[in-house]
């Protein structure tokens, strides 16, 4: 931070702290227990008539205050906006006002009194009486609005650096309103998908974020030890595994939004923490997937946002169903000229590094198809698609292509070139299992530090008879910014992972 701002910031401060000082030796309260609200900001302005002259309660932090002697005016920010409040001095009593004069911006207060209009026009509260709630010792950063010469509107003093909105986002919340939006959405959406599934009679289960074993995903995973029963756990990578256990277990339709972990980097699309939903219904395959997908994507955006159209990072995006379907041998071929099937590990070496890419070697040919896939593909994909016939190596845990050799009955979803869902046909063969995980302990001795380990439990608990599974994850966080239009993961995680904050020198 800049040295002359930090002093600023201490000098204020110190300010503050004198007049905190200054208010409990007068016997202010400077920290209340309770206050009574009865009414809100936007409420009271969207319905006036019903309001005007009506006692109410309101409460909220100043953000911007205008002191005239025996009179004051003061707007205070509440949950769902901003209201000004009016304040004479006889009215509210000699004490309090004299208090008043020791409050700044950013101090949270409570006032009583009725609702009317100012000779502007401005819908107000005229105080009968106000309460310190909480004292701001730290300033908050408030914007400055200017017109110009030119009748344009500028804005000084923004709290607009990224890092310091995501490393601070209780300040962020305060000072950008429009971010509270976001996140009341994000709500909406999980909830709406929550209550979709329920009205389709799946069951929402928890299952353990401890692990002894990782699984369901290729990815890397934290470690941790557990001291007395003196073992490595590991956090869950994805509830797959547990889930289906579920289904064998005799549960046709089990669901789970949780928080899954992986010890990847960050970028636009990865946080190391972050929200899935999985869900698997017995007795349906990946085509039945698609559609439910489709279904269940279109009733969230018509129940949070009252339609399936959407204007997304300056594409007009539809998700109305039908999405396109798309088969990645196909695609690959058509932008490639390869078949990735049939070509050899050296051939698609050579084209994944013909497209600048950097190998460090061992990668298995699922892993190199992959790569090309994003390469070639993956950024044309604008509308909604699910990409199928996924090869083999790349997907552990589904069902082999019932007419097709060499890959599985998987498919993903992808929007704008992000990948929002993962699906299969899920494999109920515990001897084909069993030996795709002995074909994965392999790769990993090759280098491939993401392959599946060996779950013996799993494949013992398959042995007793799974029935027939289409299984679904979907990355909450992607399908939020999507329908959200922000730019990055971290714009809709409100406390993402970041850097250890430098401290300063001095």
């Amino acid at each position: 931070m800049d040295n002359q701002i930090q002093s600023d910031i201490n000098d204020l401060m110190t300010r503050r702290l004198e007049e905190l000082h200054e208010l409990n030796t007068n016997c202010i309260e400077t920290y209340a227990y309770k206050y009574d609200v009865t009414s809100y900001s936007t409420e009271i302005k969207s319905d006036y008539e019903k309001y005007e002259s009506k006692d109410v309660a309101v409460a909220g932090r100043i953000m911007a205050l205008r002191r005239m002697g025996k009179a004051s005016f003061v707007l205070i920010q509440d949950k769902l906006g901003r209201i000004q409040i009016y304040l004479r001095g006889d009215e509210i009593g000699v004490e309090i006002y004299q208090a008043f004069k020791l409050m700044d911006i950013g101090d949270i207060i409570g006032v009583d009194g009725y609702v009317f209009k100012t000779k502007t026009g401005e819908i107000s509260v005229h105080a009968k009486s106000l309460k310190l709630l909480s004292k701001s010792i730290r300033p908050i950063p408030i914007a400055k609005e200017v017109t110009n010469e030119k009748g344009e509107k500028v804005i000084f003093d923004q709290f607009a650096d990224k890092e310091l909105r995501y490393r601070q986002r209780y300040v962020d919340l305060i000072v950008n309103p429009e971010v509270k939006e976001v996140f009341k959405k994000r709500s909406q959406i999980v909830s709406a998908i929550r209550t979709f599934l329920d009205e389709n009679n799946f069951l929402e289960v928890e299952t353990p974020i401890l692990q002894p074993l990782y699984g369901g995903a290729a990815a890397r995973p934290f470690v941790t030890h557990h001291n007395t029963l003196d073992i490595d756990l590991y956090l869950r990578i994805a509830d797959e595994l547990y889930l289906k256990r579920l289904i064998i277990g005799g549960f046709d339709r089990v669901y789970e939004i949780s928080k899954d972990f992986r010890n990847e980097g960050i970028d636009k699309t990865h946080n190391p923490e972050f929200t899935m939903l999985e869900l698997y219904a017995a007795y349906h395959d990946y085509e039945w997937m698609m559609e439910f997908v489709e279904k269940m994507v279109n009733n969230t955006c018509e129940k949070v946002f009252g339609t399936n159209d959407f204007t997304i990072e300056g594409h007009k995006v539809s998700f109305k169903a039908p999405w396109q379907r798309i088969s990645m041998v196909e695609e690959l071929k058509k932008y490639t000229g390869i078949d990735v099937l049939n070509a050899s590990k050296e051939e698609l070496v050579k084209a994944v590094k013909d497209r600048g890419i950097d190998l460090k070697g061992g990668e298995s040919k699922g892993k190199l198809i992959d790569e090309l896939f994003e390469l070639t593909v993956q950024h044309k994909l604008i509308q909604p698609t699910f990409i199928t016939d996924y090869p083999i190596e790349l997907s552990p845990l589904a069902k082999k292509h019932r007419t097709i050799d060499g890959i599985v009955e998987r498919f993903e979803g992808f929007v704008l070139g992000r990948e929002i869902c993962n699906a299969f046909s899920e494999l109920n063969d515990p001897i084909d299992q069993k030996e795709r995980f002995e074909s994965q302990s392999e790769m990993r001795e090759a280098g491939d530090d993401e392959a599946h380990q060996i779950d013996h439990d799993y494949i013992r608990a398959m042995e007793y008879g799974m029935p027939p599974t289409a299984g679904l994850g979907v990355g909450i966080d992607r399908l939020v910014m999507l329908l959200t239009n922000q730019p990055t993961i971290r714009d809709v995680i409100l406390f993402p992972q970041m850097r250890p904050e430098k401290k300063d020198s001095k």
